[in-house]
């Protein structure tokens, strides 16, 4: 500040700054991620409570639990569950949980949390409801846990599949 030459010679004071004009973004605030399939997937930012990575052995095995579930860890005096997302959706491939830490993303609804343990994460991202169409050849386990998909590349079948943490974390499959 104090090298700038106009702070010096007291000149810029009379006149009006410039602002640069932000684009606003379109769309709404997604979590982009991926599950150990390779398939990607995408849940509204307004439903995750945060996002972290643990060490594997942080994460508590409970013996006799639903084979879904790894295990519970805590977040600031909370004890959470932890599943394996890909497995919950009906996916064959299984975490690989031989790493120093794994991604999971503790999602709400009113007092439960759950964490939904992940391959990788790709980002936030806007992205627009309104392109959202509906789930096309999709395994019978995961529609009822998806809102809609983007297409992102027809000719390779890629797609961004939406979930609903709701509707994931109401599931009767923790009950098994």
């Amino acid at each position: 500040m104090v090298g700038n030459p106009d702070f010096l010679t007291g000149r810029g004071q009379d006149q009006a700054p410039e602002f640069q004009e932000l684009e606003s973004p379109e769309g709404e605030l997604h979590l982009r991620f991926y599950v150990p399939s390779g398939s990607e997937f995408a849940l509204p930012a307004t439903g995750i409570r945060e996002v972290l990575s643990k060490e594997p052995d942080r994460i508590t095995a409970i013996p006799n639990a639903s084979p879904l579930l790894l295990g519970t860890i805590n977040i600031r005096g909370r004890v959470i569950w932890v599943s394996d997302l890909g497995q919950f959706l009906g996916d064959t491939a299984v975490l690989n949980t031989d790493r120093p830490e794994i991604p999971i993303i503790a999602v709400e609804d009113q007092d439960t949390m759950l964490g939904l343990a992940i391959d990788r994460i790709v980002g936030m991202d806007w992205l627009d409801i309104d392109q959202v169409q509906m789930p096309t050849n999709v395994p019978d386990s995961m529609a009822p846990f998806l809102r809609g998909e983007w297409v992102l590349d027809k000719e390779s079948n890629q797609f961004l599949r939406l979930l609903d943490q709701v509707a994931i974390l109401r599931s009767a499959r923790w009950a098994a």
